[in-house]
């Protein structure tokens, strides 16, 4: 069991992660911020990164907590292409997952950072 911080704005897709994730202990943000914060409190062994996100984008969230924490797993997800895709792995993600997500694809990323 991990514990992950889901970092998403779009209530539905929260939801989603939620459920698909429901053996872990999920730490729930809807903005950057919250996210940095919750990071801060919790230091969770992933994150997920929504990159669109209101008060602090999701490029500027994970730079905070790159540098609170440099060995933290941020999965970057994006429905904006490769440029913010590229930009939010140059802020330290590890990975990024372009929405729509694929349930395999989300489940084998998962599975492969609770392993590292």
């Amino acid at each position: 069991m991990a514990k992950i911080l889901i970092v998403e704005d779009y209530k539905d897709l929260s939801e989603f992660y939620q459920e698909f994730l429901d053996e872990d202990t999920l730490l729930i943000a809807s903005d950057g911020e919250e996210a940095v914060s919750l990071y801060k409190e919790n230091k969770p062994d992933i994150v997920m990164m929504d990159l669109k996100l209101p008060k602090k984008s999701g490029i500027e969230a994970t730079k905070e907590i790159m540098k609170i924490d440099p060995s933290a797993k941020i999965i970057a997800i994006t429905a904006y292409g490769s440029t913010i895709g590229s930009k939010a792995l140059e802020a330290g993600a590890k990975e990024v997952l372009r929405k729509p997500i694929r349930f395999n694809e989300l489940r084998d990323t998962i599975s492969k950072y609770k392993s590292l």
